[in-house]
């Protein structure tokens, strides 16, 4: 879809559209309506169901057919253009007709198109066209009502111009302003008319506060100096931008200011059209404002004099002048003052030394004390002067510092409170301090401090006075939602000041006593709360107290936290290099562990090697490792060391998962089990007696377990409680692990070396069995002798296929979920070699864990049949039933005692000679038939299957053969030792 497509149909999308025709091209055109546009489409027959559809609709366009039912199409045009000259009309006429097209324009038809059954573009793009100029049309129309509002506001003179800046329309305001024929003025440049011939001074393009009684009484422009304003205005709104200036007119008669706005007036394509100019009558205003300027200097030169109560006595202290502010500072009037008698009994006696003014003339800054009418004691400092006033000979200049003073008292207090602080390495000693000096910095009595609690979410009352409790009652922890007039100040961070806390939205407890007071919060701490019973308490300087105690508060909190925090972090750093240094140790006897179990030989060694290196250097306490003993079910020690004080010998360790040493339990569970403190529930089990008595305080049990093959359990105990962290638990689990490993690999060599073993023979029907499950979908017979592989996701296992295509069990295998690849080795339709990548571990590798080697697996479409060879020191029972436990359908064939012949020590030999990949290469080429003659398998084909390169493989082949050779000569050929 084009870019003009897509406006179309967004503006169609937007319209209500009446389709109105009975011929197919109507038919044709309305379904496109609905399936190109989400536009309401309306479809009627006739002209009168037209009509009605107009007068129930608001249509923005018809669309007409030339064929309509009870009349004509030019009828219908008549009868809409009767209605509206506006609603754009289409008409549609098939075939085209030149005399339909006269009459239809004549009707005031929008558009006239010609068209068929199947054109509906063009009528789409017309009608879309239509409706656009008939928006434009009725914007225009809306915009001129509007300007015609504004150009007939009585309120405004408005004069519109040409783009050469003649006058080209003025409204009745400004006809009203001049005696002339307005109609002859007429494109005249505007600054040349009679409105501004009697203008006698321009205050310019400036606002109007400018024409004020000092412009206006000054020397003013000359009127032709405003004329050239005028038409400085005039050119700017020609120029494109926004003109203004003051004039005032200098007729008896009229007297006005006038305010001038020029704007330019620009069409759809910016060019200028015309010039609109404003003006506003503003002399009211001027003179408000001049008489305005007048009182405020009046009242400021008054203010500036009356700062100070003043009064002015004689000789004997009589009074002669008292200033009318004077209640301000003592409560009483002008007449209750000169009640009072003399000033002696107002400000004191003996308040200056009266021969000392005589010489110095003016005494200033004496500090006296007064007290106002209602009681209250007042510090003034007063100014004495010698004067000739009337009567009076001297003057005094009464300035009140009560609450400087009181300020100067509260920050030195204040400045104590925060070198208390200083000394404070709680958040409760602050808190505590707050309220403790509220009385004496604020003089308020009441006072708590809320603490924020970050994990509940709450604000708790952490310290408070008594006269809050008396005047609050109880104080509840509140919870920090904005509710409340606490929690409001601390959730929105606002300090808040009541005269009367009653008159709050948010007061939580109406029955308080509390009138005045203040909540201010301690950034993230807390929030400060003051206040007494008196209504009104809070002055400038009372608030500035509160804030500032408050910051103080604050950042000692700020302090205590960061401290705090910094001692918390050298905590934890300590603790963390403990936590490495434990590590390092752990790690070092891993390593060591890792070391000799490469060098042991026997399950023996392995056990007693790990015993000794968890124990050496105070590492542990004491460790040892069990086997499971199936026929008493006990934990039986194989290996020991350490110090244990004979605890193995106390009672024999039961395999349970409760109540029995945590050696028991991870036998019967399978899983790790740590007792941090063996202290902590001393009667919950007997061997925790023991253990304490022999100073084992912790324990960790885990068993020794690879690939499903269990092998006993190690057991470290520590002479302090919480001894084994996450982190050691992890490291020794990991360890436990490796030590199965290494026992599994020790139990699968020997297994090759031995000559003394037990074969035994199992059928197996389980269908889970994967090779039984591929023979049963293959239908065929298939064997396994040997050949597996480990990788990262499973196994890979070579089996030989008899009576069935290789292609065909290749198919098969890749439908079977337990097989993750299948690739044909060797063979063709009569049978062949399969190597399969199974996603899980082969039964071979978890037997061989146990020290059995499968020897051979036959795999037929109604079961299969394992043989297994189990060496002589590997219990067979044991054996028997974990292949009993992996397949639901097991019977045992035949079990027979077997000595082995000794190439298995040759086979043995040749095995430990060779890498895992050239163990690869060797068994994939062989099961491939690269070795048959002739061969079956080329070796680029074998290196292909194997992803590498021939050469590689032909390297690795090489390899394999010298290793052989290197093998059977030294297995069967004798060394003469050099003669001497």
């Amino acid at each position: 879809m084009d870019d003009s497509t897509s406006g179309r149909d967004a503006l169609l999308d937007a319209s209500t559209l009446l389709v109105v025709g009975t011929t197919t091209w109507t038919t044709t055109l309305a379904t496109a309506l609905c399936e190109r546009t989400t536009a309401v489409v309306e479809r009627v027959r006739t002209r009168e169901d037209a009509l009605a559809a107009l007068d129930a609709t608001d249509v923005d366009a018809v669309l007409v057919d030339d064929a309509i039912d009870d009349a004509t199409a030019v009828d219908l045009v008549d009868a809409i253009r009767e209605r509206t000259t506006t609603l754009p009309v289409v008409l549609g006429a098939t075939g085209g007709s030149e005399a339909l097209a006269s009459d239809a324009v004549a009707a005031g038809v929008t558009d006239y198109v010609a068209v068929d059954d199947g054109a509906v573009d063009a009528v789409l793009e017309r009608t879309e066209r239509a409706i656009r100029e008939a928006r434009r049309s009725r914007t225009r129309r809306e915009r001129a009502h509007q300007f015609d509002a504004i150009f007939h506001d009585d309120r405004t003179a408005t004069w519109v111009l040409e783009p050469d800046g003649t006058l080209a329309r003025v409204n009745g305001t400004a006809r009203g302003m001049v005696d002339a024929d307005v109609d002859a003025l007429v494109g005249d440049p505007f600054w040349t008319l009679p409105w501004w011939r009697d203008v006698a001074a321009s205050v310019g393009p400036t606002d109007a506060t400018s024409a004020d009684a000092d412009t206006g009484s000054g020397a003013p422009t000359a009127p032709g100096d405003a004329r050239e304003d005028v038409r400085r205005i005039v050119e700017t709104a020609l120029s494109g931008s926004f003109g203004h200036a003051v004039v005032v007119r200098d007729d008896p008669a009229d007297g006005r200011v006038i305010e001038l706005s020029a704007r330019p007036v620009t069409d759809d394509r910016g060019d200028l059209v015309s010039v609109v100019v404003d003006g506003v009558d503003i002399a009211d205003r001027v003179d408000l404002e001049r008489d305005l300027r007048r009182s405020e200097e009046l009242h400021r030169v008054t203010l500036n004099n009356m700062t100070d109560t003043v009064l002015i006595a004689d000789e004997d202290g009589a009074y002669t002048y008292v200033c009318p502010n004077v209640h301000f500072i003592f409560g009483y009037d002008a007449d209750e003052i000169r009640d009072l008698g003399t000033i002696d009994a107002l400000l004191g006696e003996d308040l200056f030394d009266r021969e000392e003014l005589a010489d110095e003339g003016v005494l200033k800054n004496i500090e006296t004390t007064a007290t106002d009418k209602a009681g209250r004691e007042h510090t003034l400092l007063v100014n004495v002067r010698e004067v000739a006033i009337q009567d009076g000979t001297v003057l005094y200049s009464c300035r009140d510092i009560t609450k400087r003073k009181q300020r100067e008292e509260a920050l030195a207090t204040l400045q104590e409170t925060a070198r208390d602080f200083l000394y404070a390495e709680t958040d409760q000693e602050i808190v505590q301090h707050v309220v403790d000096d509220t009385a004496s910095v604020l003089d308020l009595d009441a006072s708590a401090v809320y603490v924020f609690d970050a994990d509940e979410n709450h604000l708790r009352p952490a310290a408070y006075t008594q006269a809050m409790r008396d005047a609050h009652g109880a104080l509840p922890t509140v919870q920090a939602d904005g509710r409340d007039l606490t929690s409001h100040s601390f959730v929105e961070n606002e300090s808040l000041f009541f005269d009367d806390v009653h008159d709050a939205d948010r007061l939580a407890n109406p029955a308080t006593d509390l009138r005045s007071a203040a909540y201010i919060p301690l950034g993230n701490h807390g929030v400060f709360v003051a206040g007494t019973t008196e209504v009104g308490a809070f002055d400038d300087v009372t608030r500035e107290l509160a804030d500032l105690l408050a910051a103080t508060a604050e950042a000692a909190l700020d302090r205590v936290r960061r401290e705090s925090r910094l001692r918390r972090q050298d905590r934890e750093l300590q603790a963390r290099n403990d936590e490495l240094t434990a590590l390092n140790r752990i790690n070092e006897t891993i390593r060591e562990i890792d070391q000799a179990l490469v060098a042991a030989e026997t399950r023996e060694e392995i056990d007693h090697t790990v015993c000794e290196r968890l124990t050496a250097d105070d590492r542990f306490r004491f460790a040892w490792v069990g086997h499971v003993d199936a026929t008493t079910d006990t934990v039986e020690p194989a290996a020991w060391a350490g110090a244990d004080d004979g605890y193995l010998d106390a009672r024999p360790i039961e395999v349970a998962d409760a109540g029995v040493d945590p050696a028991g339990r991870a036998a019967a569970t399978g899983a790790p089990c740590v007792v941090e403190n063996v202290a902590a529930d001393l009667r919950a089990a007997p061997w925790r007696k023991d253990a304490l008595a022999r100073n084992l305080l912790s324990v960790l049990s885990v068993p020794l377990a690879y690939n499903d093959a269990t092998h006993g359990v190690l057991t470290v105990y520590a002479e302090t409680p919480d001894a084994f962290d996450e982190t050691i638990r992890t490291v020794l689990a990991e360890l436990a692990e490796t030590i199965a490993a290494a026992i599994s690999a020790g139990e699968r060599k020997r297994a090759l070396l031995t000559t003394s073993m037990t074969r035994v023979e199992f059928a197996v029907a389980d269908r889970s069995f994967v090779l039984a499950d591929l023979a049963e979908a293959a239908d065929c017979t298939i064997a396994y002798e040997g050949g597996v592989r480990q990788t990262s996701t499973g196994s890979q296992v070579f089996v030989t296929v008899d009576d069935a295509s290789v292609d065909a069990v290749v198919d098969a295998a890749s439908s079977l979920v337990g097989v993750e690849d299948a690739r044909r080795m060797a063979g063709g339709d009569g049978g062949g070699v399969v190597r399969l990548g199974l996603s899980g571990p082969f039964l071979a590798t978890e037997l061989a864990d146990h020290g059995a080697v499968v020897r051979r697996i036959d795999a037929t479409p109604t079961g299969a049949t394992l043989t297994v060879d189990v060496p002589g020191r590997v219990d067979a029972r044991r054996v028997a039933r974990l292949v009993e436990e992996r397949f639901d359908d097991v019977e045992l064939v035949s079990k027979q005692t077997r000595d082995q012949a000794s190439e298995n020590g040759f086979y043995a030999t040749v095995i430990d000679r060779l890498t895992d990949r050239q163990l690869e290469v060797l068994e994939t080429a062989y099961y491939s038939g690269f070795f048959e003659s002739p061969r079956q398998a080329t070796g680029e084909t074998v290196a292909d299957s194997l992803g590498i390169s021939p050469q590689a493989f032909y390297q690795h082949v090489r390899a394999v053969q010298r290793k052989l050779f290197a093998a059977l000569v030294d297995e069967h050929v004798p060394v003469t030792p050099p003669e001497p």
